[in-house]
Protein backbone atom coordinates (compact mmCIF):
# COMPACT_ATOMS: atom_id res chain seq x y z
CA UNK A 1 0.00 0.00 0.00
CA UNK A 2 1.22 3.16 -0.91
CA UNK A 3 -0.72 6.13 -0.32
CA UNK A 4 -0.60 9.85 -0.91
CA UNK A 5 -2.26 12.32 1.79
CA UNK A 6 -1.00 16.12 1.24
CA UNK A 7 1.79 17.33 -1.38
CA UNK A 8 2.97 20.89 -2.33
CA UNK A 9 5.97 23.18 -2.84
CA UNK A 10 7.90 25.42 -0.20
CA UNK A 11 6.96 29.15 0.16
CA UNK A 12 10.18 30.32 -0.40
CA UNK A 13 11.20 32.84 -3.46
CA UNK A 14 12.67 31.11 -6.33
CA UNK A 15 16.18 32.25 -7.11
CA UNK A 16 19.33 30.56 -8.46
CA UNK A 17 20.61 29.74 -5.40
CA UNK A 18 18.02 28.45 -3.51
CA UNK A 19 15.96 25.67 -6.23
CA UNK A 20 12.41 25.07 -5.34
CA UNK A 21 11.92 22.08 -3.38
CA UNK A 22 8.34 19.93 -3.35
CA UNK A 23 7.51 17.58 -0.06
CA UNK A 24 5.08 15.29 0.30
CA UNK A 25 3.46 13.09 3.29
CA UNK A 26 2.38 10.40 2.82
CA UNK A 27 1.85 6.12 4.07
CA UNK A 28 3.78 3.05 3.34
CA UNK A 29 3.68 -0.35 4.23
CA UNK A 30 6.98 -1.08 2.43
CA UNK A 31 8.35 -4.18 4.38
CA UNK A 32 11.82 -2.84 3.93
CA UNK A 33 10.75 0.22 5.47
CA UNK A 34 10.41 -1.18 8.92
CA UNK A 35 12.11 -4.04 10.64
CA UNK A 36 8.74 -5.60 11.45
CA UNK A 37 6.59 -4.78 8.15
CA UNK A 38 4.61 -2.25 10.44
CA UNK A 39 2.85 0.64 8.55
CA UNK A 40 5.05 4.27 8.16
CA UNK A 41 3.72 7.50 7.51
CA UNK A 42 6.67 9.03 4.32
CA UNK A 43 8.35 12.25 4.38
CA UNK A 44 9.36 13.09 0.68
CA UNK A 45 11.58 15.82 0.20
CA UNK A 46 12.71 16.71 -3.32
CA UNK A 47 13.96 19.38 -5.68
CA UNK A 48 11.18 20.79 -7.63
CA UNK A 49 11.34 19.13 -11.21
CA UNK A 50 13.84 16.17 -10.13
CA UNK A 51 11.13 13.37 -9.43
CA UNK A 52 12.55 10.09 -7.85
CA UNK A 53 15.83 12.09 -6.64
CA UNK A 54 14.65 13.00 -3.45
CA UNK A 55 14.97 11.99 0.19
CA UNK A 56 12.32 9.66 1.76
CA UNK A 57 11.92 9.63 5.63
CA UNK A 58 9.92 6.74 6.98
CA UNK A 59 8.57 7.71 10.35
CA UNK A 60 7.45 5.74 12.84
CA UNK A 61 4.16 6.79 14.20
CA UNK A 62 6.31 7.72 17.51
CA UNK A 63 8.95 9.59 14.91
CA UNK A 64 5.70 11.29 13.30
CA UNK A 65 4.22 12.99 15.96
CA UNK A 66 7.45 14.00 17.22
CA UNK A 67 7.91 15.67 13.57
CA UNK A 68 4.29 16.54 14.21
CA UNK A 69 5.30 18.45 17.58
CA UNK A 70 8.31 19.99 16.35
CA UNK A 71 6.11 21.84 13.91
CA UNK A 72 3.90 22.76 16.11
CA UNK A 73 6.50 24.32 18.65
CA UNK A 74 8.06 26.27 15.50
CA UNK A 75 4.65 28.21 14.70
CA UNK A 76 4.04 29.01 18.20
CA UNK A 77 7.93 30.32 18.17
CA UNK A 78 7.05 32.85 15.42
CA UNK A 79 3.28 33.72 16.70
CA UNK A 80 1.56 31.63 14.52
CA UNK A 81 -0.99 29.39 15.98
CA UNK A 82 -0.23 25.30 15.39
CA UNK A 83 -3.84 24.54 14.67
CA UNK A 84 -4.69 20.61 15.51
Amino acid sequence: MRRSIDDARDDHPVDEERPAVSWMVGLSDDPEASEDGSPRVSLTLEEEGRAGFGIVAQLAPDTARRLRAAMAAALREIGEDPGV
